[in-house]
């Protein structure tokens, strides 16, 4: 016959909840992060866009 601690099994949905708040805030984190990257590369290629725009105008001009 097996014997289960139930008082244990009593705070399972708790610790249930408490795993996915946990999973949540790592995913949230997560798509923080990429997304900051993203910005940051954007802008990153933004400017040297302009930068090669710059260069090939000054080309043109001289």
């Amino acid at each position: 016959m097996l014997l289960l601690n139930w008082k244990a099994l009593e705070n399972f949905p708790l610790l249930m909840y408490i795993l996915a708040a946990k999973t949540l805030i790592l995913c949230l984190a997560f798509a923080g992060v990429k997304m900051y990257q993203r910005k940051r590369l954007e802008e990153k290629m933004k400017k040297e866009q302009e930068e090669k725009q710059k260069r090939e105008a000054e080309k043109k001009g001289n």
